[in-house]
């Protein structure tokens, strides 16, 4: 009999009480999601994150005495803290703090208005290590918030071979692992050990930043189309 997947353990980081407790009975009611904390700022989602440790925190962006961002930001460059994922809620989708939050770690963002449904999915993909980045608004945002200056070219893009910039393409237009398999006639495993060596050559934490590194880059070009 195989094992039930352990809980997801999430912090919520949010200045308004009632979405709080709106999020916490959410996951209460839900299973396979534990709420192990609540934070009202970004300073106390910094301190809370390095004591429990969650799997996610669900960071909103505009806070008081820490904006989420910064709070991003020290949570995934902190080595006690880099395996916890963020995941930024915002109003809006085309938003620069959702960029900006991206830019400093967050594995992905969804809008306030999203369905419960929604939410528990984005927390369940961020918690296995997925990027919550919807292909299109990505490229908006990027396209919006990067200027129209030459690409920047980050530190490694040169080391990484033909296939790793192929996976790298497909990552940042929204396939999934298997999708990439499929796509390039190859093993999943295979695809895993590219996308490993990705983040390793470029320097970056998880699969959201390979996909803000591949448009950056000007390996995929941003469209809002």
């Amino acid at each position: 009999m195989t094992e039930a997947a352990p809980d997801v353990a999430v912090l919520l980081a949010d200045d308004h009480a009632l979405m709080r407790e709106s999020f916490r009975a959410l996951l209460d009611v839900s299973p396979g999601y534990t709420p192990v904390g609540e934070a009202c700022n970004g300073a106390e989602a910094v301190r809370m994150a390095g004591q429990l440790r969650p799997d996610v925190v669900l960071m909103d962006v505009r806070m008081p005495k820490m904006d989420g961002i910064e709070a991003t930001r020290q949570i995934c460059s902190a080595p006690a803290t880099a395996d916890v994922k963020v995941l930024i809620l915002t109003t809006f989708d085309l938003d620069e703090y959702v960029y900006s939050a991206l830019r400093a770690g967050a594995s992905g963002f969804l809008v306030k208005d999203a369905t419960a449904a929604e939410l528990l999915n984005g927390i369940r993909l961020v918690a296995a290590g997925e990027a919550l980045l919807a292909p299109r608004v990505t490229r908006r945002l990027i396209a919006t918030f990067t200027g129209q200056g030459e690409p920047a070219t980050p530190r490694g893009l040169n080391m990484i071979t033909e296939r790793e910039r192929e996976v790298l393409g497909l990552i940042a237009r929204g396939l999934s692992n298997t999708e990439i398999a499929e796509h390039l006639h190859l093993g999943v495993g295979t695809v895993k050990t590219h996308i490993t060596r990705l983040l390793s050559k470029l320097g970056v934490r998880d699969r959201a930043q390979l996909v803000i590194t591949a448009y950056e880059s000007g390996l995929v070009r941003p469209s809002a189309h």
